[in-house]
């Protein structure tokens, strides 16, 4: 049986979140990206929205353009270590991160891209009731824009092995996930 790293992309308010937080309580353990981002914000004792551009493209000066991939992947390796077989990523960023994590890991890497209309992801972030993700429609329209110059964030995407399309409700976006999973984890033990 092989091990899988299985990264979800998506621009913000695509439904990464509902597909990686259901799988979670499948048993899959998750990486999320942001989080690392947020934990350093919070470690430097900033503010979560103003301060995020900056802690992200200090963490990147700092240690590198691969720097969340390289930290996702050392919290993925202990899940290996640990004996699961299936490791989930929550919000691959950059070009950068992709290229690190596919050279790491080859055909154990798979890239699912979340995607949903510009309008409809848009309401799905100002209507967060989660206090550090909070953003106006001008403050996600700057900080979309943003990740896509800035951070590479469309190769991820473009090169994704699978595309979700997620317009329909949570409960049917969760079933093609499934489906999904199942095709992916064939010849793994589910949540193993």
């Amino acid at each position: 049986m092989s091990k899988k790293i299985i990264a979800f992309v998506g621009m913000p308010g695509s439904g990464k979140g509902t597909c990686t937080d259901y799988l979670a309580s499948k048993g899959y353990p998750v990486i999320h990206f942001g989080n690392m981002v947020y934990e350093e914000i919070q470690r430097r004792g900033l503010d979560n929205v103003k301060d995020e551009k900056f802690v992200r493209l200090d963490m990147r000066r700092k240690e590198g353009l691969s720097v969340l991939a390289k930290r996702a992947s050392r919290k993925a390796d202990q899940y290996f270590k640990q004996g699961k077989k299936t490791v989930i990523l929550d919000g691959l960023y950059s070009w950068s991160e992709y290229m690190y994590l596919e050279k790491k890991y080859g055909e154990e890497l798979v890239v699912i891209c979340v995607f949903t209309p510009r309008n409809v992801r848009y309401q799905r972030v100002i209507s967060r009731k989660d206090s550090h993700r909070a953003y106006t429609v001008e403050q996600i329209k700057n900080r979309e824009i943003d990740e896509i110059e800035n951070f590479e964030k469309g190769g991820p995407i473009a090169r994704a092995d699978y595309c979700l399309t997620n317009t329909k409700s949570p409960r049917e976006l969760l079933k093609e996930l499934d489906e999904l999973m199942d095709e992916i984890t064939a010849d793994n033990h589910a949540a193993s």
